[in-house]
Order: structure tokens, then sequence, then C-alpha cells
């Protein structure tokens, strides 16, 4: 069992800087890959990056390339979301994951974090 808790969400201006910050418990936080997702009022959830077990892999939606960096510290059991450039369209619920890297879908999940970008 993977427990998440999310925080940094908050208010920023268009064209500010968020940090997301995500910690996990669970003695085998190392073997899990780590994504971040997001849910817009009235749309969908959408996936935002994603970074494997060893942190040596990531991907990004194409929305968020070049502004938004994932990044992960396995000892201390937190994935991070450096969320750069932000645009009024960012605003959403961003919510991490966790699914072991053989899984092809999240197992776990957040309870999420608000972040608004006022234009």
């Amino acid at each position: 069992q993977v427990q998440l808790v999310e925080s940094g969400g908050g208010l920023v201006q268009a064209g500010g800087s968020l940090r997301l910050s995500c910690a996990a418990s669970g003695r085998t936080f190392s073997t899990y890959a780590m994504g971040w997702f997001r849910q817009a009022p009235g749309k969908e959830r959408e996936f935002v990056a994603a970074i494997s077990a060893s942190g040596g892999t990531r991907s990004y939606a194409d929305s968020v390339k070049g502004r938004f960096t994932i990044s992960r510290d396995n000892a201390k059991k937190t994935v991070y979301l450096q969320m750069n450039s932000l645009k009024p369209e960012d605003t959403a619920v961003y919510y991490c994951a966790a699914k072991l890297s053989s899984a092809r879908q999240y197992d776990y999940w957040g309870q999420g974090t608000q972040v608004t970008v006022s234009s």
C-alpha cells in the first residue's frame, strides 16, 4: 500500500511558478513509477507528467513541455512538479499517482491540490 499526500498548490498570477510536492508512505517508494495528473472544472482528468522508478525516464503532456519539470527524491519518498510560466488554462486540481513499474495503470492516488492561475 502507498499513501500519497500532495501539497504546494495555491493561487498564482499568470507567468508565475509553483512547485507541487507529493509525499509517499511505505517502504518501497523507489519501486513505483509516479505521475501527475490534473482535472479542471467540467473536464476529464488528464495526464501531465510521469517519472520512472529510478528517475531516469520522464514524459510530459505536450501542453506542459518546456514549462513543467517532474523530479523525485527516493530518499525523501517525494515526487515534485515544478511549474513555470503558468497559464490560466493550467488551473485545475493536481493529483499525484503511483504504480508499480510493471503495472499498466496507476493504482494509488492522492487527494489532490488546487492550483489556480489568474490572468
